[in-house]
């Protein structure tokens, strides 16, 4: 048996102790809560060791080279960071945040609507490098990825594919076939197939609308951009789909050295699959994952994410239906247009999901604003 192999074996069975422990009525009667901080950390970082030391980290080296080639792209915006915004919004109780700062990255003002801009250019700027400027490409999404996936690739001569499931809205999938990029509408259980299917025997090159190492590297431009405003953050809030969002702004965040900052991922509770990975050490399948947050339920969490959420995110902070459209209704009242993906961030800050809070910076990523008035009127009617 290999040090490696030796050391995971280890690691795996000091972590089922440790999860005994923490588990037990022992501990919850005799021991404080100190001692299960300590047990929840040592298991935090046996699961750690545990994990396929080889597959691909991104590093901070990678963040700054996206960051410095999309900083140069025009087809991606430096988007604003509102400052101390506490006195503008309430909790669920309808009380200011008084006692925490607020600041709000904006990434519903970015290009295509959303943040996955960021990722998609770095993204395509890599394909390009490895398979040249005529390659084929096929992906698959039924919102925001594939948007910034035709706005990028719907130009091209070369052919690109989008597959689609049934469910998702004739209205985006027109968009995005208006966009220059074909569209494949299949069941949910037979998108992978068909792209499996294209990739083998049309020669299309796959880009994963999110477990991807480039993406990652993009979306960690972000928070390059929101610590150049504040440098010194004690948390960071971002929503949570795939991982790949805050997969990126994690790793950015910690690899660049701010100390002590806790960054939260935020999933709805019908869509959890990154909590569900957090619970089970390995990345989980959720086929029956839904919300009115249809940018957060995709059926499994990506591998790559999950080790990076993994090794860089505190935890995954869970918003149930109706606090994602308080969140929604209460942004929209200030002027905030934003989709129900984009707001569950904020909803973990509304509703008093974050932990330990009290007198602390809090950065709310606000990720999206694909959404119409019809929309909007249809989710929130009272506003």
């Amino acid at each position: 048996m290999s040090i490696k192999s030796t050391i995971q074996s280890t690691a795996s069975k000091v972590l089922d102790s440790i999860e005994t422990l923490t588990s037990s009525d022992l501990l919850n009667s005799s021991f404080t809560n100190p001692i299960e901080k300590i047990a929840k950390s040592l298991a935090v970082g046996f699961q750690k060791i545990n994990m396929d030391l080889e597959e691909n980290i991104v590093t901070l080296d990678q963040i700054h080279k996206a960051h410095s080639f999309l900083r140069d792209s025009a087809e991606v915006v430096r988007t604003p960071v509102l400052s101390h915004m506490q006195d503008l919004f309430t909790d669920n109780s309808g009380n200011t945040f008084k006692d925490i700062d607020i600041y709000m990255k904006m990434e519903n003002m970015q290009t295509t609507g959303s943040f996955k801009i960021r990722g998609v250019v770095n993204q395509m700027h890599k394909v390009t490098e490895r398979h040249g400027d005529d390659c084929r490409l096929i992906t698959m999404s039924a919102g925001n990825y594939g948007k910034a996936f035709a706005h990028c690739v719907g130009r091209r001569s070369a052919k690109s594919v989008c597959v689609m499931p049934h469910t998702a809205p004739q209205q985006r999938a027109s968009l995005i076939q208006g966009m220059g990029v074909e569209v494949v509408k299949v069941e949910p259980s037979d998108i992978q197939l068909e792209v499996g299917k294209r990739v083998k025997e049309d020669g299309f090159i796959y880009c994963h609308p999110f477990d991807d190492v480039d993406l990652i590297a993009g979306y960690g431009s972000c928070a390059l951009e929101f610590l150049e405003e504040c440098p010194d953050p004690d948390i960071v809030l971002v929503c949570c789909g795939g991982g790949g969002l805050v997969a990126g702004i994690a790793a950015a965040v910690s690899l660049a050295g701010v100390k002590g900052c806790r960054v939260y991922a935020v999933e709805p509770e019908k869509a959890c699959t990154m909590y569900e990975s957090f619970q089970n050490r390995r990345p989980m399948t959720i086929p029956t994952a839904k919300s009115i947050a249809a940018g957060l339920a995709p059926p499994f969490a990506g591998s790559l994410c999950y080790k990076h959420c993994r090794w860089f995110v505190e935890d995954v902070l869970l918003v149930s239906e109706d606090e994602i459209l308080a969140a929604l209704r209460q942004l929209w009242g200030r002027g905030v247009k934003v989709e129900p993906s984009g707001a569950a961030a904020f909803a973990a800050l509304m509703h008093g999901k974050v932990p330990d809070i009290k007198n602390k910076k809090v950065v709310v990523c606000v990720t999206g604003g694909n959404v119409s008035t019809a929309e909007l009127n249809n989710l929130i009617p009272d506003s």
